[in-house]
């Protein structure tokens, strides 16, 4: 079985060629390939020498403008999906010198013994790590395990082995700067990819200053759709607690055929506008049958929210104020806010069909 290297290049220096020759010392891997991202003219001369050093060992592709990180790895796995005979996955690493080749062939040999995983080369975070860094793992590694389920020790590592079919599938998710990495992680499950990790060197040079990291804009890129999805149930919320509260109100009482009867209405003000958000805004994407999938998850959702709500309240003072079983509904809610969203994204706003 063969791995290929891909390395997603964007003003590299020195440390690009002393990494490439390193590879090609190996002897080991067949297929390298750099994909310059729209590099500067100064750095140029950088993957002129490489060409004259590695030529015939090392693909070179290049961007004529920089598209980010996420359009580079994709050009990478369109090469390598029309190679001919093909590779049984894909290793990525950074050029900057941050992956030893040591770490990259523990990785490589660990994906070998099941190719159908995906291997992550996994850093060690302490207080000798960037602070931004530490931050910016910590966030997203909580952010994974929320929204699929999974533990992964480092999101952001660039070090990865790839099965060649993930890689083909991957061309399809959405982004093209690093929250294309992050959508990796997140799809992952959806695609029934296992993750294994492989623990590696925590390297960081000059406190990561080399980094084309932004931290506030590619981390806002990485969190845009559950911001959306936030945003979109937040807007619902109010409308939805809003009518919730003045039903009650109106019925007077905590009865459970109130509670029911008032979660039935409030919910149906939001739901047109919570629908049509999250189908033009949030997933950007789902079929005009979306509809009935959608209408089939509020009609459990909102059965769970009032059976949910009216079994809470029966524990209240009956002539208690209507404002604390608002507080009730709102916890209850909140509970199955998050269950919606993978709902949604693996099934109501499923496929990559952009809406009308």
């Amino acid at each position: 079985m063969t791995v290929g290297i891909l390395i997603p290049a964007y003003d590299p220096d020195q440390r690009l060629l002393a990494l490439l020759a390193e590879l090609v010392a190996t002897k080991r891997f067949l297929h390298i390939v750099v994909v310059d991202d729209g590099s500067h003219a100064a750095c140029q001369s950088i993957f002129a020498q490489a060409k004259r050093s590695f030529g015939h060992q090392v693909t070179f592709l290049r961007h004529q403008t920089n598209q980010g990180k996420g359009a580079a790895l994709k050009t990478g796995f369109a090469y390598y999906q029309a190679l001919k005979p093909p590779v049984q996955g894909i290793a990525t690493l950074d050029a900057d010198g941050q992956h030893t080749v040591k770490d990259l062939c523990a990785c490589v040999d660990r994906f070998l013994q099941a190719p159908a995983k995906m291997v992550l080369g996994v850093r060690r975070f302490d207080r000798s790590t960037p602070l931004r860094s530490r931050f910016g793992n910590t966030l997203t590694e909580q952010l994974v395990r929320l929204l699929t389920g999974l533990s992964v020790s480092d999101t952001q590592t660039g070090l990865r082995v790839i099965p060649l079919a993930y890689a083909q599938a991957a061309l399809h998710l959405a982004g093209d700067h690093y929250q294309f990495e992050f959508n990796m992680l997140l799809a992952a499950k959806q695609h029934h990819i296992q993750i294994s990790e492989q623990p590696i060197a925590t390297i960081y040079l000059d406190q990561n200053a080399t980094s084309h990291f932004r931290v506030l804009r590619d981390s806002l890129s990485i969190y845009a759709q559950f911001f959306r999805f936030a945003f979109s149930g937040f807007l619902s919320f109010l409308v939805d607690i809003s009518l919730f509260t003045g039903l009650v109100s109106l019925l007077q009482g905590h009865a459970a055929a109130a509670v029911m009867i008032a979660t039935i209405l409030a919910r149906l003000g939001s739901a047109g506008i919570n629908y049509a958000l999250n189908r033009r805004v949030v997933f950007q994407r789902g079929q005009r049958h979306a509809m009935w999938r959608y209408a089939a998850l509020f009609v459990v959702q909102t059965l769970l929210s009032g059976l949910g709500t009216t079994l809470f309240s029966a524990r209240l003072d009956p002539h208690g104020v209507v404002w604390l079983l608002s507080v009730v509904k709102m916890a209850w809610d909140l509970v199955l806010f998050v269950i919606s969203y993978q709902v949604q994204k693996r099934f109501v706003f499923r496929g990559s069909a952009h809406v009308n």
